[in-house]
């Protein structure tokens, strides 16, 4: 046995379910499932419809791949393809709402509810009976068709390895697949681990990808997929199960892989915030680096994360490249979301000179040339045309010279942002600059240790 096996089976006996915890979920699961059958039974879902509609467990506790201390159990009800949405969305929430009497309705392509039993965190989700994952009428049609390919396929060995991978990815930061992390899902956690045949070959192999990395279990034959990892899922030709997954995540993951094979050791497996900064150290830390940081921070969207952190990301971009495009040069951004949320750009200059430097076309190119020569020539604000080199040059008012007068102007509603990051920004926000941004500490303290110390 090499010293990487020894650090895997020394981390499965640390994340592995005892016998206690694989009772207690069963008897759980039992339980909730009789729940569904007598909700459905003393409903008034139509017969026909109660007849053909049937309850299943997936996910990593249906295969025994989940993590001793991990509280999930997903329960699928799964309703006949000849009712409509409108149908399914209602007769899952009866079903729902009957099991789960003090649970909450969430949100993903359709209504479901969650809550909790017997100290285990419960999804009881609606789906259809389909007959092939590649005619899904929601996203979560495939769920079942998931479950029953791995079940068929992962041993014993194989869930000690999914598990231990698991745990890894945890560890290093790169674990989930919702759009806030954008990293690897449970399902896909799996696939890798079945295509190599264990976490071990998994994790040598990594260290060695050179992105784009394609996997293709069934051979369907893979679509144009312009993402870093591909692996077509063997139940649905046409999906990428790592889309979601981005270039950073699947960067950390073979730069931990590299770490972990050339170091075998546990502490590699162990989920680390860093120490939450104070407003002080976030001072010192400025002062170090001799840039200006700017925040607009607002009260929070009230949207799950997987709506949310889109939009975050969208406006993060929008906002960002408009102040490059001005020029104040964006050095790193960040986006950051609790009660409120909050808009980080690091610049490397808040204020800039009143004119700028624009370049016209080489004076041979005459047509060009006599273009942008007129457009400034009677021009009073600009200086110029003058010739430098071959090119007409101007240098002509610079539209913002302060970027936090950019910032807390209404201009800034002008740039692509996310629709209700938008929205809450006219009803108004606060731009913080400079050490002001050290207050951010109180709610952010651990976003902000992320921020200025950095690690892969």
């Amino acid at each position: 046995m090499t010293e990487l096996e020894d650090v895997v089976a020394t981390v499965d006996e640390q994340v592995r379910p005892d016998a206690a915890e694989r009772e207690r979920l069963a008897a759980a699961v039992d339980t909730l499932t009789e729940r569904v059958e007598r909700a459905l039974a003393e409903s008034d879902i139509p017969a026909e419809v109660v007849a053909a509609t049937d309850v299943l467990q997936v996910g990593s506790t249906a295969r025994g791949t989940w993590l001793s201390g991990d509280r999930d159990i997903d329960l699928f009800v799964r309703f006949p393809s000849t009712i409509d949405r409108e149908a399914l969305e209602t007769y899952g929430l009866v079903v729902g709402r009957a099991v789960l009497p003090e649970g909450h309705e969430e949100y993903a392509e359709h209504p479901y509810v969650t809550g909790t039993f017997d100290g285990f965190d419960v999804d009881l989700v609606p789906c259809y009976d389909v007959d092939d994952a590649s005619k899904t009428q929601s996203a979560v049609d495939r769920t079942p068709f998931h479950n029953a390919y791995l079940t068929a396929r992962i041993t014993d060995d194989l869930a000690r390895d999914v598990r231990v991978f698991k745990r890894f990815l945890k560890g290093v930061g790169a674990y989930g697949s919702n759009l806030r992390t954008r990293g690897f899902s449970g399902y896909l956690t799996e696939l890798l681990v079945l295509e190599y045949g264990g976490v071990v070959a998994l994790l040598e192999a990594a260290a060695d990808w050179h992105p784009p990395v394609e996997f293709d279990p069934e051979g369907h034959g893979t679509r144009d997929h312009d993402d870093p990892l591909v692996v077509v899922d063997p139940t649905d030709p046409a999906r990428n199960v790592a889309a979601v997954c981005s270039a950073t995540n699947v960067a950390r993951l073979q730069h931990y892989a590299r770490d972990l094979v050339d170091q075998p050791r546990t502490d590699r497996f162990c989920e680390r915030d860093p120490a939450p900064l104070t407003e002080d150290a976030v001072r010192a830390h400025l002062r170090r680096r001799e840039t200006t940081p700017l925040a607009v921070k607002f009260d929070a969207p009230d949207l799950v994360d997987d709506q949310l952190y889109p939009q975050l990301t969208k406006s993060l971009g929008g906002i960002g490249r408009e102040l490059d495009s001005l020029g104040f040069g964006v050095l790193r951004s960040a986006a950051f979301a609790d009660a409120h949320a909050v808009l980080l750009f690091e610049v490397e200059t808040r204020t800039l000179p009143a004119v700028a430097r624009h370049e016209g076309p080489p004076v041979h190119v005459r047509a060009h040339a006599e273009g942008f020569f007129e457009a400034y020539a009677d021009d009073e604000d600009v200086y110029g045309p003058f010739i430098e080199g071959d090119r007409y040059v101007v240098e002509r008012p610079r539209g913002w010279t302060d970027a936090r007068a950019f910032l807390a102007s209404d201009a800034v509603l002008d740039v692509a942002l996310g629709k209700h990051v938008e929205s809450t920004l006219e009803t108004g926000y606060d731009v913080l600059a400079g050490d002001a941004v050290a207050t951010l500490a109180g709610e952010f303290g651990t976003e902000l240790a992320r921020y200025f110390e950095p690690r892969p």
